[in-house]
Order: C-alpha cells, then sequence, then structure tokens
C-alpha cells in the first residue's frame, strides 16, 4: 500500500509540474524579434539573483559580458561577482543556425540546445555546479530570455534535480 502511495503522489507531482508550463510557440509574433547575435554584439551588464524553491533570495550578482562573433559562432565571456565575494568565469561558445543555437562551455556537460521565437529564447543544458566542499552535483536548467527593447533582456532559468525544482536564477541584462 505505501508503494502505491508513493508512485500516485509522484505521478501527481509530475502531472500538475506540467500544467504550468508554458510553450516557446507562445510567443510567435511578438516583438522585438529575438536574435540572440544581434543582442550580445557589444558588451552587456546583468544584474541577478538567485532563489532556493521557497523563491527566498539566497545570493545576488553582477555579471559583466564580453562578445564576439566570427559569422556566426560566438564567445560569450561572462565574469560573475556574486553578493558573498564569490568570483565565477563561465565562457560559452555558441553556433548559430538559423533561429536555433547550440552552446558549450567548460561547466556545460554535453551541448545546451536552443531556439528563438518572437521576442522568447529559450535553451535547456546540464550544468556541473560546483560546490563550496569541491563536490559537483549535475543539475538542470530550462533557462528563458525576453527582450523588451533593444537594450533590456530579462531571463528566467529554472534548475532542478531528478525533476524536482531546486530554485531560480532571475537575471537583467543590459547593453552597454
Amino acid at each position: 500500500m505505501k508503494k502505491l502511495y508513493l508512485l500516485l503522489t509522484a505521478l501527481l507531482v509530475v502531472t500538475l509540474a506540467g500544467c504550468g508550463s508554458h510553450r516557446l510557440a507562445d510567443y510567435a509574433g511578438t516583438k522585438p524579434k529575438f536574435d540572440l547575435k544581434q543582442y550580445f554584439d557589444r558588451p552587456v551588464i546583468a544584474h541577478g539573483v538567485i532563489t532556493d524553491r521557497s523563491g527566498k533570495v539566497t545570493r545576488s550578482m553582477v555579471v559583466n559580458i564580453k562578445s564576439t562573433w566570427n559569422g556566426d559562432v560566438g564567445t560569450l565571456d561572462e565574469d560573475f561577482v556574486y553578493s558573498d565575494g564569490k568570483k565565477e568565469k563561465r565562457i560559452w561558445t555558441i553556433k548559430k543556425n538559423g533561429d536555433s543555437y547550440v552552446g558549450t562551455a567548460a561547466d556545460v556537460v554535453g551541448e545546451a540546445k536552443g531556439e528563438a521565437v518572437g521576442n522568447a529564447f529559450t535553451w535547456k543544458y546540464v550544468l556541473a555546479f560546483k560546490t563550496d566542499d569541491g563536490k559537483v552535483y549535475n543539475i538542470d536548467l530550462d533557462d528563458w530570455m525576453w527582450q523588451i527593447d533593444d537594450k533590456v533582456v530579462i531571463n528566467r532559468a529554472e534548475f532542478s534535480k531528478f525533476g524536482f525544482k531546486l530554485g531560480e536564477i532571475i537575471i537583467t541584462f543590459t547593453k552597454q
């Protein structure tokens, strides 16, 4: 009986988790049209927060991003400074193919795969998250961006493990 209860509970959680999801197609026709290559064509500064699963802010950050493109291959060089003083660097290599993108970085497991429709861009990837004590956990990111105008993009990324939400990252990007 206990196993049946656990199975039914798990099915309910999975079903309810899918009820609130949105699709990229929902943004067809919205403007301005988001093109990652065009947006990240000069320095960008980002300000953001990381929340736990309850929504409580656990850290804030500032990210300076330098971008270069050679044809449809771009490099986004990101320097993070967190509210607790910790610093991180992530260098993305991104390949554009129409409205689709593939990205790699040293702490991304495999490839990030994304697509843009209307003013929205989304990509999914696995991040090898390193804790302060040196342990590494692979977490899933469901990353969404919406271009507001030619200077501002809002980003919300939900991170999870085994399908359970652990928290969110909310960032505002501003083109310099």
